[in-house]
């Protein structure tokens, strides 16, 4: 297929007249933005979700209180939060694929348990999620990079399994 990701991802989706959806936190909408560079993708792109409170998580993509709670939950920066985003933006869009992506850019923000860098990623598809941690080094642009590139990259290894 073709030579990026992005347009991979692209001529794949055409391909199989699927749509993508997605939800971002700690990338900010850059994720989308990759997505959309390639001329075309509003036939497969469908809508790109920036929940960066917990609020807008909860309320446009039904991650649960439990999940995001900060006391007693696994909280935002979660595989628990990754899987019920994409789960989440795939159901609010009727999308068949649905990436996401929640984490710590930094330089603020971390703990010990959950340090700068840390992001977690999911892809929902009709037949499965999956999810992944990385923790990324780096300035703050440089963790958003590297989360954006290996959510596409992510997607790309799921949807290759499914053909």
């Amino acid at each position: 297929m073709a030579g990026s990701v992005e347009e991979w991802l692209g001529a794949y989706l055409g391909e199989k007249g699927w749509r993508i959806a997605t939800a971002e936190s700690c990338t900010g909408g850059l994720i989308a933005s990759r997505i959309t560079d390639v001329s075309g993708s509003s036939a497969y792109f469908d809508q790109g979700f920036i929940t960066y409170s917990n609020e807008a998580k909860m309320a446009l993509l039904g991650v649960s209180r439990d999940i995001v709670a900060t006391e007693g939950g696994p909280g935002a920066v979660s595989e628990a939060c990754a899987r019920a985003m994409a789960e989440g933006v795939r159901a609010a869009t009727g999308s068949e694929i649905g990436l996401s992506v929640t984490g710590i850019a930094g330089p603020t923000g971390g703990s010990v348990e959950k340090p700068v860098g840390t992001v977690y990623m999911a892809i929902a598809t009709p037949s499965s999620a999956i999810c992944r941690h990385h923790l990324f080094e780096g300035s703050r642009l440089e963790v958003k990079a590297q989360a954006a590139q290996a959510a596409l990259d992510m997607a790309r290894d799921a949807l290759e399994g499914l053909s």
